[in-house]
């Protein structure tokens, strides 16, 4: 499994959090519904193909795809009885290309599933292919999606009678605060940055500048936010 805090990326583009998103298509009278979840993890991926599998028993594919990581390392699809190559690909093929942005193809944390019911008219190889394709496009073209990003957070102790201050200054420099916690002979401010070097040597020169160079900020990990598109 990858792991977030050790990924190259800081920023990736995921679905909102809550609940499934599903559309339906009816592609020569076949019904293709297409089934989307946040999975930050396999475990949640795969568990999206066993809830299908026990709403839709009676269909007769459920073929799934799903990418996991900032850096997308976990790929992984199925055409669960289509033609090798017909379904699962093709649906892969569709969140890990799908443009997030102008050329940014940075889609991840998705799971898909496509549940076929057969209509009775054969589609080819070709016509599963753009199915399933289209399937999958046409339910992200609807979905709401969010930016996932990697901040830095960075704590400073100062005196209780100062804190005010240096927190009210540092918002005013366009810094996010994260938690303050009140210790008994300070207090704690932290601020949340982007995890990039630029960023957080930024910060470093402007506390120093705004305490004289008598405070410093300390690393305290990162966490991943969501950040509206």
């Amino acid at each position: 499994m990858e792991n977030e805090d050790d990924s190259r990326a800081t920023t990736y583009t995921t679905l909102a959090a809550g609940s499934d998103f599903r559309h339906e298509l009816e592609i020569r009278r076949s019904r293709f519904i297409t089934v989307l979840r946040r999975s930050p993890d396999e475990e949640t991926a795969r568990s999206l193909v066993s809830d299908l599998r026990r709403e839709f028993h009676d269909a007769r594919h459920h073929c799934s795809a799903f990418v996991i990581g900032p850096d997308r390392m976990v790929q992984r699809s199925s055409d669960d009885g289509e033609p090798s190559g017909t379904a699962g690909v093709p649906m892969m093929e569709a969140l890990i290309k799908r443009e997030t942005a102008p050329g940014v193809t940075d889609l991840s944390d998705v799971s898909v599933v496509v549940v076929r019911y057969f209509g009775g008219i054969l589609l080819g190889a070709g016509g599963l292919v753009r199915a399933y394709s289209e399937s999958v496009s046409a339910a992200l073209d609807l979905a709401r999606l969010v930016h996932r990003r990697r901040l830095r957070l960075c704590a400073v102790d100062v005196p209780h009678a100062e804190a005010g201050r240096l927190e009210n200054e540092l918002r005013n420099a366009g810094y996010v605060m994260a938690e303050t916690e009140y210790e008994p002979r300070n207090t704690v401010l932290r601020i949340a940055l982007p995890d990039e070097e630029a960023a957080i040597s930024g910060a470093h020169s402007r506390l120093a500048s705004l305490t004289a160079g008598n405070l410093e900020f300390r690393p305290q990990g990162t966490e991943w936010v969501d950040v509206p598109l």
